[in-house]
């Protein structure tokens, strides 16, 4: 009943991606990114399924997944940016649990943010449910915009090709893929625990060399 199901929705959503076209992902993304927990892989796995069908491009369907995840990445950064966080936390205070998003949440990301920004960034654009909450804290530091989307589209990237390549391998198997999603992120945890671990390397040593000097 639950593959029936599954095997249903995903036909669907090929449906109205394929109708929609790059236009479709692009707006799905831009959606997707925003604070919206409209999750990735609902669009990116189809569109992979579509490519190996022969049926879109993986250039193209990167481009407007890249384009969609910087546009909606942006429109977080300037709406926490421009109408601070006073406005953003009554938002939360109100609607947060049908977003998923808590004030206790969005304090750690600040916290944590201020100390650093430019991985938490792409490591955020990385981690599912991170996604759609990682452009708040850079746009409330006023983060310098063109790094901002630099390491947005650097991490964006990188999940847009795992997703849609997911979809390119398994695209007849999607029950399977469902069921085993977790355990397909592992690889892409496991570089962003690698990409994380060598920045922290780096940084306390800078920080050991700063505090000899003094």
């Amino acid at each position: 009943m639950l593959t029936a199901l599954l095997l249903d929705l995903f036909n669907f959503l090929i449906s109205i991606i394929k109708d929609m076209g790059y236009l479709g992902i692009f707006i799905g993304m831009t959606i997707e990114s925003t604070i919206f927990p409209l999750p990735s892989e609902i669009i990116l796995i189809p569109a992979g399924a579509l490519i190996a069908q022969g049926e879109m491009t993986f250039s193209l369907v990167f481009l407007a997944a890249l384009a969609g995840t910087i546009v909606g990445a942006l429109i977080n950064f300037f709406f926490a940016m421009f109408l601070g966080r006073k406005l953003v936390n009554m938002l939360v205070a109100k609607y947060g649990k049908f977003l998923f998003i808590t004030e206790r949440k969005l304090k750690i990301a600040d916290d944590y943010f201020d100390k650093h920004g430019e991985i938490t960034t792409f490591a955020g654009r990385l981690i599912p449910i991170a996604r759609h909450l990682v452009s708040l804290p850079a746009g409330f530091s006023r983060m310098n915009i063109v790094k901002f989307i630099i390491y947005t589209a650097l991490g964006g990237g990188i999940s847009i090709a795992f997703l849609t390549y997911l979809g390119y391998v398994f695209w007849d198997r999607i029950a399977w893929v469902n069921s085993n999603i977790n355990l397909l992120y592992l690889p892409l945890i496991a570089f962003v625990l690698i990409i994380c671990a060598i920045y922290f390397l780096i940084k306390n040593k800078n920080n050991r060399k700063n505090n000899r000097k003094k």
